[in-house]
């Protein structure tokens, strides 16, 4: 199957593209920079040049795909924030998806099915409650802006197409990422919670969102919204705990909320809260995670 792909340089990106070529599929990358794509994926990975948060030529060689897979979006790390990258964050987000809705509208054979990235940044910062996909929408920036992301995707719906949103939690990798970047505090002895540590995460290993995006695409009886989280998220403190014993490192030494505002800003408060996201309908739906604990899936990604 082709497999057109927006975000296909990012994390998962790679890693999804790598997969597709595993089984024998052929994924078709949608970027803006053609020679920086190849080099991240190789001459063998088809390249399409162009912007999705804006119509061209890109938008005809979706009509030659079975699956379109929408990972489009700038990273909300990438900076401090302020109301002009608040804005990309979320025009990135919804432009990309209103784009790439839009080609499959016009799509003379349409693909079968279009999976769409959005984030567990929907339910919005909670306490300890379990969140589920029938979970309501909070009400800060990132919840908003995800429920537009959402409401620009199930507009594919309307041409026959089968939709599946996937919310994304914390990804694990050592690649990029949360763990990525804690990985030189813990390896130099000054890892540890932020804040008291009782705030939830819910992560998920890279390979099983991946995992999650070719389940979403295989099986048709796959729809709506799913959780790409693990089934048992952590508090801060206990990931703290488990990253320290797999690194053989300490791990109590706190990072105080004030410093990660100074640092970081207003996104320091996406950091210092959490929520407890459960996975149910993708579990009902007959996903099977390969790595549901977190002590396996630190060794796992660890060791590579």
């Amino acid at each position: 199957m082709r497999v057109f792909i927006t975000g296909g340089t990012g994390l998962v990106g790679r890693r999804l593209v790598a997969r597709l070529l595993e089984r024998n599929d052929q994924p078709v990358i949608l970027s803006r920079n053609s020679v920086q794509a190849h080099a991240r994926l190789g001459h063998d990975v088809e390249i399409v040049e162009g912007d999705p948060t804006s119509a061209g030529d890109w938008v005809q060689a979706v009509g030659s795909c079975g699956a379109v897979v929408n990972l489009a979006g700038e990273n909300i790390f990438a900076r401090r924030w302020n109301d002009e990258f608040k804005n990309r964050i979320r025009e990135s987000r919804v432009l990309a998806t209103k784009h790439v809705v839009a080609a499959i509208g016009r799509a003379a054979s349409k693909p079968t099915v279009l999976v769409n990235a959005s984030a567990i940044g929907y339910y919005g910062p909670h306490a300890d409650e379990e969140l589920t996909e029938e979970s309501a929408a909070g009400g800060d920036f990132l919840a908003e802006a995800c429920v537009e992301w959402e409401s620009a995707a199930r507009a594919v719906e309307s041409t026959g197409v089968r939709l599946v949103i996937v919310r994304i939690g914390v990804v694990l990798s050592t690649e990029d990422g949360a763990l990525a970047k804690m990985l030189p505090f813990f390896r130099s002895f000054v890892g540890g919670p932020v804040g008291n540590g009782r705030q939830w995460m819910a992560w998920v290993h890279l390979d099983d969102l991946v995992g999650i995006v070719l389940h979403a695409i295989d099986h048709t009886n796959v729809s709506g919204v799913i959780n790409a989280t693990s089934p048992e998220p952590v508090t801060n403190r206990e990931f703290s705990k488990a990253l320290g014993r797999a690194l053989g490192r300490p791990s109590f030494l706190p990072v105080p909320v004030f410093g990660l505002r100074v640092r970081f800003g207003q996104v320091a408060e996406v950091i210092a809260s959490g929520q407890r996201v459960l996975p149910k309908r993708t579990q009902e739906l007959g996903y099977q995670f390969q790595h549901s604990k977190i002590d396996g899936a630190l060794a796992d990604l660890l060791k590579r």
